[in-house]
């Protein structure tokens, strides 16, 4: 595999405060949330490399899916770590730091131009939970457990994350995670549409890898528009743009890839997708 550039990378030395290890293969990007004795826990440090990664990637036209995971077998992420600033956190100063300095990376991610997978093992709470809910797609091992433990913690839930919960799986469902702060099992989790699909833990990367390579094989633009056009569907309605879904279609019809595609079936042979 082909590492990221050495920006995208918190400092190595610097163990304390985690790292986000960033690759490239065949079009595919892996980024691992790096901080095992945390239970991947994201610090400040590791959101602005996470930031630092997608704004390189952003305009690489060989990359056409990102997937997300945590290091190791015991968490996607456990949530937000404050680190030095975790003694300001009765006063709340601490969330409200952290809340700022993350808030350009966290855009980054929800705006990113490419599919991106969220490859779940281990516990997915709070912030982490928050993270794979920006992922198109959610792939869960079978140990896996999601929650948002805010509640239990004295502290409120960002509107953000509570309207992306409602929006994947229903106010009733949402109500029960958000107010009793419990966590649920990989089984609930894909009943309640909050992941889309549960397998067996030592199935998770290869299952992972070819949903990857599946979509990286398809037409560049074409996925482009049913991304904007799902988006279009699902979001608010006052910000709903459907000039950009027109104009994207409009790209795929007058594309080269349009033309291979069409070639390629007649043929009865794999296209050859470039982006243009």
């Amino acid at each position: 595999m082909t590492r990221a550039d050495p920006p995208a990378f918190a400092p190595a030395g610097n163990r304390a405060a985690g790292r986000v290890v960033a690759e490239i293969e065949d079009g595919v990007g892996l980024i691992t949330f790096d901080h095992p004795e945390r239970q991947n826990a994201l610090t400040v440090a590791m959101w602005e490399a996470l930031g630092r990664t997608l704004e390189s990637w952003r305009d690489d036209p060989a990359l056409r899916v990102v997937v997300l995971t945590g290091c190791g077998s015991r968490a996607f992420s456990a949530g937000a770590d404050l680190g030095a600033a975790g003694d300001a956190r009765d006063n709340g100063e601490a969330w409200q730091q952290y809340d700022r300095l993350t808030q350009a990376p966290r855009q980054l991610l929800a705006k990113f131009p490419r599919p991106v997978i969220a490859r779940i093992r281990g516990c997915c709470l709070g912030i982490g939970l928050a993270v794979a809910l920006q992922a198109d797609l959610r792939i869960a091992g079978k140990d896996s457990e999601f929650g948002v433990p805010a509640v239990r913690l004295g502290m409120g839930c960002g509107p953000a994350l509570v309207r992306q919960l409602v929006d994947l799986v229903g106010p009733a469902q949402a109500r029960m995670l958000l107010l009793t702060g419990t966590r649920i099992d990989a089984a609930e989790a894909v009943r309640i549409g909050l992941v889309n699909q549960v397998v067996a833990d030592e199935e998770l990367s290869d299952t992972v890898v070819d949903l990857a390579r599946t979509i990286a094989d398809n037409a560049p633009l074409a996925v482009r528009a049913v991304r904007l056009a799902i988006d279009r569907a699902t979001g608010d309605p006052a910000a709903r743009d459907d000039e950009a879904v027109d104009g994207a279609i409009r790209d795929c019809f007058a594309s080269d890839d349009y033309r291979e595609g069409h070639a390629a079936a007649l043929e009865q042979r794999p296209p050859r997708f470039r982006g243009r």
